[in-house]
């Protein structure tokens, strides 16, 4: 199995970071190819950044399916272009939030997922509803930059710790998930502080999609994930229009 694992920013140091993660939870039988997209913003906070990492996040999927990848993860917790990959692609293409959000349901009737800005919380709020799950998750923000996790000195780890114990006294939280791929290297040194499950959502990710490719599962072409029409495009994206197959 050849796993595609993208990292939808462009900070190659968090793609390093990721595919640890990835490598860790992978089978024996699996390949984790992790890659960076070539443009779009340094990390993704918030609705604009989001919006400008698609094309390059696609144009890494898309090149990865061309080279043999049987499934793709998005390695961004707003699920970053789910939606739009997903009716690009045959392949599975997996959300890291949706991949964290169901592998926690498995474990407890109520979590909370712990991400960075609070301008991240709306989104990933109505992910949670999008999902489902809304009666049964808590949303918080730990107040933290995103590539504040790359430094040891800023003292990101202190505050996600801190919220999580607020999330346990608080919310009465059962088990924890960390709402950025940039904490995937933190899940297990939290599980063994706090003394309950602490979800990464790049390892459940991996995870489920070797599951898929397992049972010969492939994305639905028929609807809403149907591949798109063809049509031209015109300007700096028009190398993003539609072909034939």
């Amino acid at each position: 199995m050849r796993i595609l694992v993208v990292n939808p920013n462009t900070t190659e140091s968090m793609t390093a970071t990721i595919a640890d993660a990835a490598r860790g939870a992978v089978s024996r039988e699996s390949e984790i190819v992790a890659v960076t997209s070539r443009m779009g913003p340094v990390s993704i906070e918030g609705y604009y950044d989001e919006a400008l990492a698609v094309p390059g996040m696609l144009a890494e999927i898309a090149s990865g399916e061309r080279n043999g990848a049987d499934a793709a993860i998005i390695a961004c917790f707003d699920d970053t272009g789910l939606d739009a990959a997903r009716a690009m692609a045959n392949m599975p293409v997996i959300g890291i939030c949706e991949a964290a959000l169901a592998t926690a349901a498995f474990l407890a009737p109520r979590f909370s997922v712990v991400t960075t800005l609070e301008r991240s919380r709306i989104p990933i709020e109505n992910l949670v509803q999008r999902y489902g799950m809304a009666g049964r998750v808590r949303v918080r923000a730990a107040d933290i930059p995103v590539l504040s996790l790359e430094d040891p000195a800023s003292g990101a780890k202190a505050k996600l710790a801190h919220e999580i114990r607020r999330a346990l006294d608080e919310d009465r939280a059962e088990a924890i998930v960390l709402g950025c791929a940039g904490m995937a290297d933190l899940a297990r040194a939290f599980q063994d502080e706090f003394g309950v499950p602490v979800i990464d959502g790049v390892s459940a990710a991996v995870k489920q999609a070797e599951a898929l490719i397992s049972l010969g599962l492939k994305t639905s072409k028929r609807g809403a994930y149907a591949r798109p029409v063809i049509k031209p495009y015109v300007g700096a994206l028009s190398s993003f229009a539609p072909q034939a197959l």
